[in-house]
Order: structure tokens, then C-alpha cells, then sequence
């Protein structure tokens, strides 16, 4: 295809598809269990950008998912490390080791000497901007790249959508690519995005439920029925014993939580459990759920994280389908706008 709307479709993506080495401009969220090294070369060999979630695995498990990747396809492909994780420091060197391209750094501010190593060892480092502020500050950190997601995508979250953020940060970070993430499905929104300055976009519920996704069928199929209210995030009762905004379709496993955490605010008013006590009881609830979702098909237990827009996710379709697909409709909306704007 050379028609103008295809031409244009690239000009608007080519400084995030630049900054990637990918065809197109569009990452595979990293989803613990789920974004391993089937659906992260899939993503890359249809022309996308896989991102392997290193999540807890120790550097020995990370390297040998990498290389296994790397067995699977030739196109780039991307790392997201917790920052969080007590053996950052190793994981930044299998990624050297491995000669990864690209590293995410996720679940909080980035360390200062975890980005001069990257860095230093020519890899291209993006990480998370909640808030403007914090943009602001990690472009001076020198990160490469940045990720806003909105309150609408699964799994762990922020409060603030990607139409708020979208607004805070595109306009006045501009010296590096910025992609949005977080209730993204179709391309007709993403070229939106584009429009008002972003570099491309970050997409994981749709590819969670791709062909190529080693997810249970269970999981699969409980995205095919959802609606996007289906998706809630998990509730706090007690101010006092936070909980980690985690966003997931609503099953009996967040109802059980509701009622684990009922119990354990008695326990701590009665004085049986202490304020750190009663906290590990909290978090410690959903400690193994995602696995048990995603690998064993336990979605009325385990925690089904998905986005908003699993109400769009209709059928089980080939990563390569799923890219086709978006990439048409933005091309789709072009055409249209085109023959709108021509004088009768």
C-alpha cells in the first residue's frame, strides 16, 4: 500500500517505530506469566515491539528467557525490570550479557546507577511517568523513552486516566518519544494519540488473550466475556492498611478479599494482630492468584488482571491479526477523514 493515509500513518508513528527498531509503533505491555517468550516474539516478528516481564525471576531464569526469545525471533525486543527487585543490579547485567536493546524500568523511580549502566552499555532505557513532575525529572535522570498509562489498563495502576495524562504530559514533553498505554484497542484512537504527539502506544489485555499467549484457555475466555465494568480495581477498607490499586475482573477471589480484609481489621481491633501484622495478612491474600489465573485457569480464585478494554476483546486472534487490525483502522480513519475533507 503507498496510498497518502498509509504515508501518513507512518510519518505520525515513525519517531516511536525509530526509536524501537519495529515496523510499527507498538509495545506488548509486560504482563507477569503472561509476556514470555511466545508472545514476545510474536508481538516483535509481526512488526510490533515484545516486552519480556521479568517480574520476580532471578537473573539465571531472565537469561535463559531471553535467549530462548532470542531463538525465536531476530527483531528487537524489550526488557521490563521492577526496580523494585532486590537483585536489580544483576538483572541490568544479564540484559548487557544477552545484548538487550531495550530495558524498562517499572514499579517506581528509577535508580540513578541502574540507568548509567544501561546507558553505558548502549541500551536504550524507558520508564513510567505517572505525573508531569516526575516526567520531567526522568528526562533529566536520562531516560530515552517514556511510558503514561492511564487508570484504565490491568494489573497495577495509578488513579489518573490516559485522557488526563495524555494532556498533562504530551504537550510539554517533547525531547524524547513518550507512548501511551491503558485502555488502548483500536487504531482509529491510537492514531488520535499520534495526532496530539505521542511516539506510539503500549497494549496488553488484547495480547494477553492473542493466539500466541501461553494464558488458560479459562483466562482467555473470561476476557471474551467481560465487559470493560467487569474490570474494577481491587478496594481498600481501612485507610490505615493500604492496598495496591490492582485492576482485574471482578470475581469471587476479589469478593474473599473484601471479606479477608473485614476479618482482618478485626483481628487487629481486638488487638490479636499488629498494625505490620495485619498488613502482611493483607498483601499476602493474593500472593500466587495471577499464576494460578493465568497458568492453571483458576479465574473465579486467581486474579484475572485486564484492562478496560477487555469489553472490545470479542475472539482469540493471532498477534500478527491483532497488529493488521489496529494499523488498518488508524489507516481506515485517515482515508475517511480524506474524502471528507475534499471539496464537491
Amino acid at each position: 500500500m503507498t496510498d497518502s493515509a498509509v504515508i501518513e500513518f507512518s510519518r505520525l508513528s515513525a519517531r516511536g517505530a525509530e526509536f524501537l527498531g519495529t515496523r510499527y509503533a507498538i509495545l506488548g505491555g509486560a504482563m507477569s506469566w503472561v509476556s514470555e517468550r511466545n508472545l514476545v516474539s510474536a508481538i516483535s516478528n509481526a512488526g510490533g515491539f515484545g516486552v519480556i516481564a521479568c517480574g520476580a525471576m532471578t537473573p539465571e531464569l531472565l537469561e535463559a528467557e531471553i535467549v530462548a526469545t532470542q531463538s525465536l525471533t531476530d527483531k528487537p525486543f524489550g526488557v521490563n525490570l521492577i526496580t523494585m527487585h532486590p537483585q536489580l543490579d544483576e538483572l541490568v547485567q544479564v540484559c548487557l550479557k544477552t545484548g538487550v536493546g531495550h530495558v524498562v524500568l517499572a514499579g517506581g523511580i528509577p535508580p540513578a546507577p541502574a540507568i548509567r549502566a544501561l546507558k553505558d552499555g548502549g541500551v536504550k532505557v524507558i520508564a513510567f511517568a505517572p505525573a508531569l513532575v516526575l516526567a520531567k525529572r526522568l528526562v533529566r535522570m536520562g531516560i530515552d523513552a517514556l511510558v503514561i498509562e492511564g487508570s484504565e489498563a490491568g494489573g497495577h495502576i495509578g488513579p489518573v486516566s490516559l485522557t488526563v495524562l495524555g494532556q498533562e504530559i504530551l504537550p510539554y514533553i517533547r525531547e524524547i518519544p513518550v507512548f501511551v498505554a491503558g485502555g488502548l484497542n483500536r487504531g482509529d484512537m491510537i492514531l488520535s494519540w499520534l495526532e496530539q504527539g505521542a511516539a506510539g502506544a503500549q497494549l496488553g489485555t488484547r495480547f494477553a488473550a492473542a493466539a500466541e499467549s501461553i494464558a488458560h484457555e479459562n483466562f482467555k475466555k473470561a476476557f471474551i466475556r467481560a465487559s470493560a465494568r467487569d474490570a474494577v480495581t481491587s478496594a481498600q477498607l481501612d485507610p490505615r492498611f493500604p492496598v495496591i490499586p490492582v485492576r482485574a475482573l471482578a470475581n469471587e477471589g476479589g469478593r474473599r478479599f473484601m471479606e479477608h480484609q473485614a476479618e482482618v481489621l478485626r483481628k487487629f481491633r481486638a488487638e490479636e494482630l499488629t498494625k505490620e501484622e495485619a498488613q502482611l495478612e493483607i498483601e499476602h491474600f493474593w500472593a500466587g492468584a495471577l499464576r494460578r489465573a493465568v497458568i492453571d485457569g483458576d479465574v473465579e480464585y486467581g486474579s484475572v488482571m485486564a484492562g478496560q478494554s477487555v469489553g472490545m476483546v470479542k475472539e482469540i486472534e493471532p498477534v500478527s491479526r491483532i497488529i493488521e487490525d489496529i494499523v488498518e483502522q488508524a489507516v481506515v480513519a485517515l482515508r475517511q477523514r480524506d474524502i471528507s475533507c475534499r471539496p464537491e
